[in-house]
C-alpha cells in the first residue's frame, strides 16, 4: 500500500513535469492551471491502474496449487468508471496441493482457504467439504475428530450445487 502511494506522488511529479515542459515548449502560452489539472489527472490514472491490475498482479503470486475459486467485482457511485468496467476487490483462493480427503469418509475434503482482499490482509481457513451433501463446515472453532476421521460439533452450512468453491475442491 504504501509502495502505491509513493507511485501515485510521483505520476503526479511526472505529470507535472511534462506539463511545464509542455508550458515551456510553447513559450509560456498554456494557462497557470495546466501543471496541477496534469498533476491531478496522473494521480488519477494511476490510482484507477493500480486498482484494475491488482488482481492479476496478486494471482501471478500465487504458488502452485492455490486455484481461484470465485472472485467479486465491484461498482460504485464514487468512482464512476467502474460503472463501465467494474473491478475485481476480493477473491478466495483454495488450496489444492494440500487438500486432504479421509479412505472412511470418501465424499469429505478438507482444505484450505485463503481470503484476499484490495485493502486487506490474507486471511487463511481450513474448510471441511462434504461433496455429496453440498456442504461446509468452517474449523475454526470447536469441531473435533474422532478416531476414524469423522468430524463431531460441526456447523455444517449447505451449499448451493453450483458453489464455484465446492465445485473447485470436489471435482479433484
Amino acid at each position: 500500500m504504501f509502495i502505491e502511494l509513493i507511485a501515485t506522488v510521483f505520476a503526479g511529479l511526472a505529470c507535472a513535469g511534462l506539463a511545464m515542459l509542455l508550458n515551456h515548449a510553447t513559450g509560456k502560452r498554456l494557462p497557470r492551471w495546466i501543471t496541477p489539472v496534469a498533476a491531478g489527472l496522473g494521480m488519477l490514472a494511476m490510482t484507477i491502474s493500480n486498482e484494475y491490475t491488482w488482481f492479476d498482479r496478486t494471482a501471478e503470486r500465487l504458488p502452485e496449487g492455490v486455484e481461484i475459486a470465485m472472485t467479486v467485482d465491484e461498482q460504485s457511485w464514487l468512482r464512476p468508471w467502474t460503472q463501465l468496467a467494474p473491478y475485481t476487490k476480493r477473491f478466495v483462493a483454495v488450496d489444492l496441493a494440500t487438500a486432504r480427503t479421509n479412505a472412511a469418509l470418501p465424499d469429505q475434503r478438507l482444505a484450505d482457504l485463503y481470503f484476499f482482499g484490495r485493502w486487506s490482509p490474507v486471511n487463511q481457513a481450513p474448510m471441511l467439504f462434504d461433496c455429496a451433501g453440498a456442504r461446509s463446515a468452517l474449523l475454526i472453532d470447536g469441531a473435533e475428530f474422532a478416531e476414524d476421521g469423522s468430524i463431531s460439533d460441526a456447523d455444517w452450512q449447505n451449499m448451493p450445487a453450483d458453489d464455484p468453491i465446492l465445485a473447485l475442491v470436489c471435482e479433484t
